[in-house]
């Protein structure tokens, strides 16, 4: 799929790795749509970035654990826009909890978050991509080709491949997410392609030192860690590669093998 003149939306675009992504999407000419939870201040800086490189920002507050915010969202794209071709699930929350200490609450919560809320994104979205038609759009201003009516990359991370115990519900709702991307991919073939990114070590997380971080980093094969602009890199891949669906990028330095 060409990115230029094609409208995003990224969830959790405000800061961390969905900033990044978004940023990469707007450089490469598509009007971009970010989300947020808290991150006010920072959302609006972001918008003022993605709009730097030319293209048209929007930054909305979205609790995706509530499917009446994300129809009220999909209901402001299509105002602005009147169209979505790209969709980033990245918003998501990690917890550290020992599994002696995980309540009722911290499950739904992890995955109402991580799995819940990227399934009914995933599927408005798809409703939103299924009406968009050949032609000059008013917003986008150009002609652009209809081989697929979207994309949509879904943001898992190594959990899905190697629980970590300390962040089991995490590592459920990730895991979850890469079995979500494959019956998307079936069910939405051949108008809207459905893929999956699972990133190692490519943000230090809050609360970690830097030798503990540099740790973990050297010992992937590469020896090092990635950044957030690796995994904005890899979506833009996914997006603009039309033969690909239903797969799980691995992203780790080939930590994954050890």
């Amino acid at each position: 799929m060409e990115i230029r003149n094609r409208v995003a939306l990224v969830t959790g675009g405000a800061h961390r790795v969905g900033k990044s992504i978004a940023l990469a999407l707007a450089a490469a000419g598509a009007h971009t749509v970010i989300t947020y939870l808290h991150a006010v201040d920072e959302a609006a800086r972001t918008r003022r970035e993605i709009e730097a490189h030319g293209v048209q920002g929007l930054a909305l507050q979205l609790d995706q654990r509530e499917p009446a915010q994300i129809a009220a969202l999909l209901g402001a794209v299509r105002e602005r826009f009147s169209r979505l071709d790209i969709l980033v699930n990245s918003a998501a929350i990690m917890e550290r909890t020992s599994i002696f200490d995980i309540t009722p609450e911290d499950w739904d919560r992890t995955l109402d978050t991580n799995l819940r809320g990227p399934f009914f994104m995933a599927q408005a979205a798809a409703r939103m991509m299924l009406e968009n038609k050949p032609g000059v759009d008013p917003v986008i201003e150009s002609e652009t080709s209809r081989d697929a009516a979207g994309c949509i990359v879904n943001i898992s991370d190594l959990s899905a491949l190697r629980p970590w115990p300390s962040y089991i519900a995490h590592s459920v709702s990730k895991a979850g997410l890469v079995a979500l991307t494959r019956a998307l991919a079936v069910a939405l073939a051949p108008s809207v392609r459905v893929n999956a990114i699972a990133p190692g070590a490519v943000f230090k997380p809050p609360g970690w030192s830097d030798e503990r971080w540099s740790r973990l980093s050297r010992s992937a094969p590469l020896g090092r860690s990635g950044t957030p602009e690796d995994v904005a890199q890899a979506v833009l891949y996914l997006t603009r590669s039309e033969f690909i669906t239903g797969q799980l990028l691995v992203l780790d330095g080939g930590r994954e093998l050890r």
